[in-house]
């Protein structure tokens, strides 16, 4: 992948959860996909993985502007 990622969440119906690394496009298509149900296929660096989106119960995903130390 070339464009940056950002690391998600992804939790589920029963409190099972995956953490991947997606780019800005993966993570629109997952929340487009997220509307219609049915399995999805994740491309992520961890590797392709699908996932029953009607089980998914939040997407957390980190923001771009990192910070590090003490900030006001």
């Amino acid at each position: 992948m070339s464009s940056p990622t950002r690391r998600i969440v992804v939790g589920f119906q029963g409190g099972q959860v995956l953490e991947l690394r997606l780019s800005d496009e993966q993570l629109a298509s997952l929340y487009h996909a997220l509307g219609g149900g049915g399995w999805h296929e994740i491309d992520s660096e961890e590797g392709a993985i699908r996932v029953d989106v009607s089980q998914v119960c939040y997407v957390r995903a980190e923001s771009h502007d990192q910070r590090v130390g003490f900030g006001v």
